[in-house]
Parts: C-alpha cells; sequence; structure tokens
C-alpha cells in the first residue's frame, strides 16, 4: 500500500501571513514539517502543495519536493485532493504546514485505523486540551467524538458545555491536523457541495460529516503547539530549542 503526506502551505494566511517561511532554530517552519513527516517509516513519499513560488523555492533550497497547486482552492484538504488526482497512492495523508513540532510515530497513528479496516475513510488525532486558555482560543479547533471512536462535531468555540462542569473537571479535545484520507474518498469528498457549517466554522472535516461520511478519531498524548500567531511562534521556538529530532533532518536528505 502506497502513502504518500501532503503539507498544503500557503502564504496567504490571514491570521499569520507569510507563516509557512518563518523562521523556527534557523530553518523556515516548513522544512520541520517536511523532515519530520518523511521520519515516518510508513510514508513512501513527501511533497509540500502550495500556490506560491516562494514555498517552492524554499522546499527546494533545502532539498525536499514541492508542487504547484491552484489559487483558488479555500480548505487545505482541497489542495491535498489536487495533488491526489495526479499521483498515484493508496492513501494520501495531510500534515499542516503549521505543525512544526509532529512526531513522525503521529503519523504511525493517524494512519493505523486505515490499515486496520477498509471501511474507515478518513482519520483526524485528537488531543487532550492542556489549558482553559487553548479551550478558549478560537484558533484551536476542538473536537468531539462518539463511544465507537468517529467524530460528532469539531467546533472553534468551548465545546463541551461548562455551565455543568468546569474546565478541569472533563477532558477536552482539540483536532490536530495530521489527517490521512482513502485516495477514493478524498477525490470523492472534494467534489461534495461546501456545507454551511463548514463555511459558519472554516473547518474542512465538517464537509465530511455534513454530507453524512464518518470521520474516525485516534486520541493522541503527543504535547505539540501549531503556529498560527507570531505568539505562537516564539512560543514554539523555544520549546524546539533542544528538540533531539531536529539534529536528524541532515540525515534524511
Amino acid at each position: 500500500m502506497k502513502i504518500i503526506c501532503v503539507i498544503p502551505a500557503r502564504m496567504g494566511s490571514s491570521r499569520f501571513p507569510g507563516k509557512p517561511l518563518a523562521r523556527i532554530c534557523g530553518r523556515p517552519m516548513i522544512e520541520h514539517v517536511y523532515w519530520r513527516s518523511l521520519m515516518c517509516k510508513k510514508v513512501d513519499e513527501v511533497v509540500v502543495a502550495t500556490c506560491d513560488e516562494e514555498i517552492v523555492e524554499a522546499t527546494k533550497r533545502f532539498g525536499g519536493r514541492a508542487i504547484m497547486t491552484s489559487s483558488l482552492h479555500q480548505r487545505a484538504s482541497d489542495r491535498v485532493a489536487e495533488i491526489a488526482q495526479s499521483m498515484g497512492a493508496d492513501i494520501f495523508a495531510m500534515v499542516q504546514g503549521d505543525e512544526p513540532m509532529i512526531f513522525p510515530e503521529m503519523i504511525d497513528l493517524a494512519l493505523k485505523p486505515l490499515l486496520a479496516d477498509s471501511k474507515v475513510l478518513c482519520v483526524n488525532l485528537a488531543a487532550p486540551i492542556q489549558s482553559e486558555e487553548e479551550f478558549n482560543d478560537r484558533n484551536t479547533i476542538k473536537a468531539v467524538m462518539a463511544q465507537n471512536g468517529d467524530a460528532l462535531f469539531f467546533s472553534r468555540e468551548p465545546i463541551p458545555t461548562r455551565q455543568r462542569l468546569p474546565f478541569g473537571q472533563f477532558q477536552a479535545y482539540k483536532q490536530v491536523c495530521v489527517i490521512p484520507f482513502r485516495r477514493d474518498f478524498l477525490l470523492q469528498y472534494t467534489a461534495l457541495e461546501p456545507t454551511p457549517l463548514e463555511q459558519a466554522e472554516s473547518i474542512d472535516m465538517l464537509r465530511a460529516l455534513e454530507h453524512g461520511y464518518p470521520i474516525r478519531l485516534v486520541k493522541s498524548e503527543y504535547i505539540t503547539q501549531s503556529v498560527d500567531t507570531p505568539e505562537d511562534l516564539a512560543r514554539v521556538e523555544t520549546l524546539m530549542q533542544k528538540d533531539p529530532l531536529v539534529s536528524r533532518y541532515g540525515a534524511m536528505r
């Protein structure tokens, strides 16, 4: 079974323009995501999908592969689907370009249900929310799941409600943007009409849920920090100062 990891990235983020090339420990953020994804032994290939020449050139400079995609995509998953239309693989694993602290084992974890059960179409990681500040942050996508592990809903609002229990007396989860799709489902998904909740929340996975397709959630205990703002970048810079994976990048070339 062939697995391609695709990292969607663009310069035009409304919250942090140019963030894929923002430097962390002397390297552009997209480079950290690329090498760490390539460390996953189940992944056959890693490509950056972008609509910006600056990102293509930066990826070439550090020795990675980037493919130009349309500038019209509204969702990262649609950008990944464009790659799937032209590349042959059974599974396309989307790893967002703002996840510089990703561990390769997180990709293994997300792939496991797809490799074990042919009925699983798409998987999202869900990690415990560590603080009330993170729970209230609209950049943190909250996830709630059914007893069978499938997603019930995703929201930028704090869910579940705190009206009965204060934060800390229940476990809240966030979406971690490591999202593998079966190729056939990815192409089917991207052909679906955008949905009201998807547009209201600006969350890709709601399109699948609103059209009645299940999304499997897998709990992850890995502690990472995505980069949505310059403040996040400063926090990640500090956290990654002694990250042992960084020293292994050279061996991946």
